[in-house]
């Protein structure tokens, strides 16, 4: 089992209640969950397991208990596993009990969380095992729908990698926009860095590059990190050796079209990063169930 101390904190806790909030609202409308109130007594109780349907890695527990404690504090939430276990087809990973008719209004948000969050960690997972021996690490993207970034971040943790800037606020990333939005200039790769750290002194700062003479431009100011967009094997192997050659501490990353089927062969060429936007913005959810066990008064 691949043990995961990974922290779910307060901003996760928060991000999680915004969603949590406008799910309930998107459900229960102004009528509430009319089928329950049609069929079952508002007394009937029950007790429900959360089993996977498929083998993955598990992420979203914490999401799923603050999903029944919101829809009714008198569901209970017993976790059967932890976050980061790799599960198989058929194991139990929570219990539910309590009132039916909450149990049931509860089901398919929780679900939801866990579905996504467990494949967004399944993929990073998947990812990671394909680097396995190698230094290189594995980052992810802001590819992430609104309002799940934190969330969806947690879970490519929880899956093995390591998260990116959270947003536009805590990094300076210079992308080729943003040089061709400064017009035609002896120098944009040199002069937006400079910019961006006489404005920002302190902040990691990051440029993306397409081509050997951005890249020499680029580590001239020895900037924290270097992406290095949609290179070929070779072309990243060779700004590996222009980086060694010119004794800067810069990081390089290589990004855009890694899959499954290269990541092990970009990380060979010696880049230090890989950032993946696939794993967030478009990874297929895990197939996870609810079985009732019994019900009754």
């Amino acid at each position: 089992m691949h043990h995961v101390n990974v922290s779910f904190g307060s901003h996760e806790s928060d991000a999680a209640r915004a969603l949590i909030a406008l799910a309930v609202r998107e459900d229960f409308g102004e009528a509430g969950d009319i089928t329950s109130l049609a069929l079952l007594p508002p007394d009937s109780r029950g007790m429900a397991v959360v089993v996977a349907r498929k083998a993955g890695i598990l992420a979203g527990l914490p999401v799923a208990l603050m999903t029944c404690r919101a829809i009714d504090p008198r569901l209970t939430f017993q976790p059967l596993k932890s976050d980061g276990d790799r599960v198989a087809a058929g194991h139990e990973l929570a219990q539910i009990g309590g009132p039916l008719r909450s149990l049931l209004a509860a089901e398919r948000i929780a679900l939801n969380f866990l579905q996504r969050l467990s494949g967004v960690a399944t993929q990073t997972r998947l990812f990671v095992d394909q680097l396995a021996g190698l230094s290189t690490q594995l980052l992810d993207t802001r590819k992430t729908p609104p309002g799940w970034r934190l969330l969806d971040k947690y879970a490519f943790r929880v899956g093995g990698g390591q998260n990116h800037r959270l947003g536009l606020h805590d990094m300076i990333l210079i992308k080729d926009n943003h040089l061709a939005a400064l017009g035609p200039i002896a120098d944009p790769v040199g002069t937006a860095i400079r910019q961006a750290r006489a404005k920002f002194p302190g902040v990691p700062l990051e440029i993306e590059v397409d081509s050997p003479e951005q890249l020499e431009a680029a580590l001239r100011e020895r900037p924290d990190f270097v992406v290095l967009d949609n290179m070929t094997l070779d072309q990243l192997r060779e700004a590996v050796r222009r980086r060694n050659a010119a004794g800067v501490s810069t990081l390089l990353e290589a990004s855009g079209g890694i899959n499954l089927q290269n990541v092990r062969a970009v990380a060979e060429t010696g880049v230090d990063r890989i950032s993946v936007g696939t794993i967030t913005h478009s990874t297929p959810a895990l197939d996870i169930a609810l079985d009732f066990v019994s019900s009754g008064r």
